[in-house]
């Protein structure tokens, strides 16, 4: 058959096909117009299952949009860690010993910085380094002050400028440390706890609250206020606990009889403590609340407060 031929024979044959698909596709409408409205005849329960089993046409999903991106903002490494154990290292470390352990670690963490060549009478090692402060000078770029104490009681402070990258999986000490002045010692703001506490129910509620928390003389519980926990320091630190003075935020802490229940004070105990290496001056802050007479801790304070707010 030449192509020509086949050619008009293809034509001819696409409209008959779609002709036949669309005809089909009438027939299959009708059909199912036809079965429906049998089963409406039939009943409900017909009709039910017509319905499950009448094909049905499912659209498709609008696409829904993409969640925004949650964006945040890295928090920037501190690196006083690293500079405290590089200059650990460096001052332990002597350049005519470039091969001990102590150099080894210095060069690693500040290969361009030089070792230092102590004299043979030279001071000892210090007995410890710790990181006072840090800085960050530039995105990247810190400078950490590090604080040498001797046997002797001597304290040399050094800055170290040290690169990190934010998310702290890096670091590397940029240059030689410095030799700087200490940190200045800041202004101390006024005490909120300025109510004297005079001997009586609140100073001795706490003597003997203290005394089970750090000598085990007694359960702990029992100065507790309904719904709080604390548990005792355990092992016991101490042999004895004493007093020597309480003062308070509020002006209820100064009265000579309980008052009523729900009051609340904040209080600040200096005791003296003793066990058998000698006797240790501490300070505590306590909240207590007044309930049947009595006064009760309802809370055990860290740190000093000095703003007199709201805990």
């Amino acid at each position: 058959m030449s192509p020509g031929k086949q050619a008009s024979e293809r034509k001819a044959a696409a409209p008959m096909a779609a002709g036949a698909r669309l005809e089909a596709m009438r027939r299959r409408v009708r059909l199912s117009r036809l079965a429906v409205w049998t089963v409406i005849a039939a009943g409900p329960i017909a009709l039910g299952v017509a319905i499950t089993s009448t094909p049905t046409t499912v659209e498709a999903a609008t696409p829904s949009k993409p969640t925004a991106a949650v964006r945040t903002t890295a928090q920037a490494a501190d690196p006083a860690g690293y500079a405290q154990l590089f200059v650990h290292a460096w001052l332990r470390s002597s350049a005519d010993d470039a091969s001990s352990a102590q150099a080894r670690l210095a060069q690693s963490m500040a290969p361009d910085v030089a070792l230092p060549d102590p004299a043979a009478d030279a001071q000892s090692t210090p007995a410890s380094v710790t990181a006072v402060r840090s800085a960050q000078r530039a995105d990247g770029a810190w400078s950490v002050t590090v604080a040498a104490q001797y046997a002797d009681g001597a304290v040399r402070y050094y800055a170290v400028p040290v690169a990190a990258d934010r998310a702290g999986a890096s670091f590397a000490v940029t240059g030689a440390p410095s030799v700087v002045a200490g940190p200045a010692r800041a202004e101390m703001p006024k005490s909120s706890y300025g109510v004297g506490v005079p001997e009586g129910d609140l100073s001795a509620a706490v003597g003997e609250f203290l005394a089970a928390y750090l000598t085990g003389a007694g359960e702990v519980d029992r100065y507790l206020a309904p719904g709080v926990s604390l548990s005792p320091v355990s092992p016991a630190p101490y042999k004895a606990v004493t007093v020597q003075q309480v003062s308070a935020v509020e002006e209820a802490a100064a009265a000579e009889q309980v008052p009523a229940d729900g009051t609340k004070v904040r209080v600040l105990a200096q005791v003296e403590a003793r066990d058998t290496g000698g006797r240790w001056p501490l300070a505590y802050e306590i909240a207590l609340t007044a309930r049947s007479g009595r006064w009760e801790v309802s809370a055990l304070e860290s740190g000093t407060a000095l703003d007199g707010g709201a805990r």
